[in-house]
């Protein structure tokens, strides 16, 4: 593989953005106008809202906390796209629940929302061909949809397929774009060289928040990371387009801030989501789910260091 070979300068990025999902306090009340203005602010930034994904708590939230969330989603944006996960909870050793991920599509889509597969226990422990059929009758419900791989340090019943599985669910025609969170390089670029190969139209959208710059080689981009800071993602998007070489210094400070926020537990980066959000004065309070992991308080300081280099905080 010659990675250097792979990169597609001055092209346009297609960016989805995850929408961190806010607290009013430590015992879990949702902060919907908050919630309201950042699914607003990464539309207006020119970025697709993602809802009811990782970064949204989507396995700690109930089904009704889940509905809400895509209820105000189409409030705010009315016609605009927006991408949610279709999730269903289970166990180990659960069988794949085909009739629970297709309710899930059928009210996602109601709300004009494209359903995403977000993994479980039922889909993830079985074999490959089985995990393609799976995902091929998903297809009966949905025109489109995307698919998902995740890794295990974000959620327990992730998996990160082997290259012959992820081919028989690219070549599904509903599943139009798959996001891809090894958190490595090197199966993302095996996966866009196969999708280069045998389906051209269909996006890579990586979600490896400690190389954002896989977009210099064709890949789009779903991830945590841009919750953060969609105004400076869909800036860096413009500069890649643009060939403007302003790109590759905004892509390091994002970067740097990437590899702080996921460091291990990489699952607590919400927290670290919804204090640099505070810091930024787009919530007012910086509190994770009270079943999710935390940081310490002293990263506030650095936080607020990384945005003032960014521009985006006062000195």
């Amino acid at each position: 593989m010659q990675p250097l070979t792979m990169l597609r300068p001055r092209r346009k990025v297609t960016g989805i953005s995850a929408i961190l999902l806010p607290f009013t306090s430590s015992n879990g009340e949702v902060d919907w106008p908050a919630f309201d203005a950042h699914v607003e602010r990464t539309a207006n930034a020119g970025l697709i809202p993602a809802v009811n994904m990782d970064t949204g708590y989507i396995n700690l939230i109930d089904v009704a906390t889940q509905d809400e969330v895509l209820r105000r989603t189409q409030a705010v944006l009315g016609n605009g796209p927006f991408v949610a996960g279709a999730y269903v909870a289970d166990q180990p050793g659960a069988i794949f629940n085909e009739s629970c991920y297709a309710e899930r599509f059928d009210i996602i889509q109601k709300h004009g929302g494209t359903p995403i597969v977000f993994q479980s226990y039922g889909l993830t422990q079985q074999l490959g061909p089985e995990i393609v059929a799976s995902y091929t009758a998903l297809g009966r419900y949905a025109d489109q949809f995307l698919g998902f791989e995740l890794t295990t340090d974000l959620a327990p019943f992730g998996a990160v397929y082997d290259l012959e599985t992820f081919k028989g669910m690219m070549l599904v025609p509903q599943c139009v774009g798959m996001k891809h969170s090894s958190f490595h390089r090197q199966p993302e670029w095996e996966r866009l060289q196969l999708r280069d190969k045998h389906r051209p139209d269909f996006r890579v959208y990586t979600g490896n928040d400690f190389a954002i710059d896989m977009i210099m080689y064709g890949s789009d981009y779903l991830l945590g990371l841009s919750t953060f800071a969609p105004d400076l993602f869909a800036l860096r998007d413009t500069f890649w387009d643009a060939g403007d070489p302003r790109f590759f210094e905004l892509n390091d400070q994002l970067q740097y801030l990437g590899y702080f926020a996921f460091r291990t537990p990489g699952a607590a980066y919400k927290h670290t989501a919804a204090m640099f959000l505070k810091l930024r004065d787009w919530i007012a309070c910086d509190e994770p789910h009270p079943n999710g992991f935390r940081r310490p308080e002293s990263d506030v300081a650095i936080l607020k260091e990384l945005g003032q280099r960014m521009g985006v905080l006062e000195g």
